[in-house]
């Protein structure tokens, strides 16, 4: 028995010694898959602010070029608003989807900033279902457009934890040079 005994110590290391390898196994295998889980969701997260975004500039951008034809843009491709209609309700249409999903998956921050941009959107569609030929007025609406639409990226850059970006401001050249703001 004193054998035994004089193995003991021995195998109690090797039991805790195997206890503690399937311990930090487990903790091993939980923190990996927690980071996968997390880049998993940061990558839906990101594709559906992508998505958001996308469906919410073609709005913006049938709207430019109805505020062309219109003589409040100078955007070089101006379409009447009888031709803009189907396309403008499409692009509405192809939003509602994306803005569920931004509402699902998106922080509040996101959410909020992404309803902010949103409504300056359309409050623009509305402008030129009035038809109104005002062109500073326009330009109003753009600049917050602008900016809502850069408090969104700013916002889903932060949730993301990705570094600040580029504004989206480019002058083209023999353009007007922007308003404060744009």
């Amino acid at each position: 028995m004193s054998a035994f005994l004089q193995q003991l110590p021995a195998l109690i290391g090797v039991v805790i010694g195997a206890l503690g390898s399937y311990l930090a196994v487990v903790r091993s295998d939980r923190a990996r898959f927690q980071r996968e889980r997390t880049a998993r969701w940061e990558e839906r997260r990101l594709a559906v602010y992508t998505e958001y975004a996308r469906t919410l500039k073609q709005s913006v951008t049938l709207a430019y070029r109805v505020a062309s034809h219109l003589g409040n843009d100078p955007h070089p491709h101006p379409l009447p608003l009888a031709e803009a209609e189907p396309l403008l309700t499409e692009a509405a249409l192809a939003r509602d989807p994306s803005g569920e999903a931004l509402l699902m998956l998106g922080s509040p921050r996101v959410v909020e900033k992404a309803r902010a941009w949103v409504v300056v959107a359309m409050e623009m569609e509305r402008f030129l279902r009035e038809g109104r030929r005002e062109p500073e007025a326009w330009q109003g609406l753009l600049a917050r457009q602008r900016a809502a639409r850069e408090g969104y990226y700013t916002a889903v850059r932060e949730d993301l934890a990705l570094p600040p970006g580029h504004p989206g401001r480019w002058s083209l050249p023999g353009a007007r040079p922007p308003a404060s703001g744009e």
